[in-house]
């Protein structure tokens, strides 16, 4: 089928499509349980004949997918070496050192909000919300299981951290791009960004605390918890030595060194680690990093040690991580990749925009347009650039036909095409997370409190914007119609 024969699929059939997919995706995912992978299987199916019946071929769809994941390769290898990190940070003692530490000094009650505030500020510094939850935030849910604390909780907790940390950052690439792309000065788009932001994470640190104050403390939780240190001391020879691997991750993130090779190169100091300080032979090292971690690689170096009295607890908590453990995030991704290519291929999600949008003649309304079509393009591609670039071309000229200056949609990119993200199972932020905390999406997307907070007070501003001076919404001084004026030279007033 040539292009000449390419049909623009009509607002109504497009709806109607939108709203099936939405209701599979629904239904299937959250209501009736079944595998993810299957049901956006089933939705890319659908998109992709609707796509084909409108004039698209399958090869359209394939390319559009190719495209995706040459994008992504970078995102599915740092999975990889993520899970090759865990497993050596395991036999190596880093990730032990953290829990037992972790162990002696954190009340229970008092975790989930230490796991908001410790993985926000490793993610400020840092830029990155999944180096903070693939290293501190991993440690926490250590500690989490050891002290049998509520794990959906504390994986929501450092989610919202981990996600607060990135949005503020100066150093965070979703940050730096959202304001670029507006063509606004970074810093002032993260001052913007404050007036959701601050009040987002006050609700969520509350809630965290009383949430941990009003926790049932477990039977013998005081017991439990001196026990699994004493466990974890006698299986890993415990140092200030096994912190290097950290401090080079946080080096390279905030000095900006590529992110796979700083892994790797961190992963390589936690193997030299494994054999000169707890002992384990090469082998054993490369097993845990390829296959994942098991206490019994323990008993390679150690033939007298006693693993039978290990609580099951630590256990499950220590038998992670490697090379292997990412296998199922991978297929996650690409089934992920096949929706959101149809979805694209289909053009269902532009063609419902541009007519909901000669619809929108408010500021407020404006910004609400906004911050719907951000959320959707980003639960649909699963890509936060490909969801602020679109965005800015919808409503650019429409921001400034309603007084409305850039600097509320660069934040609008951020709070409903950014941090909303990991909530949908099928996007790669959400595969990463589930992965590496060892939490699914739906368990702990409830918990992740700021990644939808910061959306809600966004759509709050708006509402009640034109009734209190317009307070937290920034506005352009009066000026010419912008009616006929080329998009390139519009330019915001300070």
């Amino acid at each position: 089928m040539t292009a000449t024969t390419q049909q623009q699929p009509s607002f109504p059939s497009s709806l109607a499509l939108l709203i099936v997919i939405a209701a599979t995706i629904i239904g299937g995912i959250v209501i009736a349980g079944y595998p993810t992978e299957l049901v956006l299987i089933s939705a890319g199916a659908l998109a992709t004949l609707f796509a084909m019946l409108h004039g698209k071929r399958w090869n359209d769809v394939m390319d559009i997918m190719g495209d995706k994941i040459k994008t992504a390769l970078t995102a599915i290898l740092v999975l990889y070496s993520i899970g090759m990190l865990i497993g050596t940070w395991m036999i190596s003692g880093t990730i032990p050192y953290f829990i037992y530490h972790g162990l002696e000094l954190i009340d229970p009650r008092y975790l989930f909000v230490m796991a908001f505030f410790g993985t926000a500020i490793v993610s400020t510094f840092t830029g990155t919300s999944w180096g903070s939850a693939g290293t501190l935030g991993v440690a926490i849910m250590g500690i989490a299981a050891a002290m049998e604390v509520n794990l959906a909780i504390t994986a929501g907790a450092v989610l919202s951290g981990a996600y607060f940390g990135d949005k503020l950052s100066p150093l965070s690439d979703t940050t730096i791009m959202a304001s670029m792309v507006v063509g606004v000065d970074l810093y002032r788009h993260i001052r913007h960004l404050m007036f959701t932001s601050l009040p987002a994470s006050i609700v969520a640190a509350v809630v965290y605390l009383l949430l941990g104050l009003n926790m049932e403390a477990a039977a013998g939780t005081a017991s439990t918890i001196a026990a699994g240190a004493e466990q974890i001391q006698s299986l890993f020879s415990l140092n200030v030595v096994l912190l290097l691997p950290v401090v080079i991750v946080l080096t390279g993130s905030i000095t900006k060194k590529p992110t796979l090779v700083v892994l790797f190169i961190a992963t390589l100091c936690a193997v030299a680690l494994a054999v000169i300080v707890q002992g384990a032979p090469v082998e054993v090292v490369a097993q845990a990093a390829v296959s994942g971690f098991n206490v019994d690689l323990l008993s390679v170096p150690r033939p007298d040690l006693n693993l039978d009295d290990l609580a099951p607890a630590l256990v499950t908590l220590f038998n992670r991580g490697g090379l292997h453990s990412m296998h199922g995030a991978v297929l996650f991704v690409f089934c992920a990749f096949f929706f959101a290519s149809a979805l694209e291929a289909s053009g269902i999600l532009q063609v419902v925009l541009d007519k909901t949008l000669a619809y929108v003649k408010s500021a407020t309304g404006t910004i609400l347009a906004s911050l719907v079509a951000a959320m959707g393009i980003i639960l649909a591609t699963g890509n936060s650039y490909v969801t602020f670039f679109l965005t800015r071309e919808l409503f650019a000229r429409q921001y400034q036909r309603t007084g409305l200056h850039p600097l509320n949609l660069s934040r609008s990119l951020e709070d409903g095409g950014m941090i909303p993200e990991p909530l949908a199972p099928w996007t790669v932020s959400a595969v990463y997370m589930a992965a590496t905390l060892g939490v699914a999406t739906v368990d702990y997307a409830p918990w992740a409190l700021f990644n939808y907070l910061g959306l809600v007070f966004s759509v709050l501003l708006a509402v009640i914007a034109p009734w209190t001076g317009w307070f937290g919404v920034r506005r352009l001084a009066p000026t010419v119609s912008v009616e006929s004026v080329p998009s390139q030279h519009l330019k915001p007033q300070a």
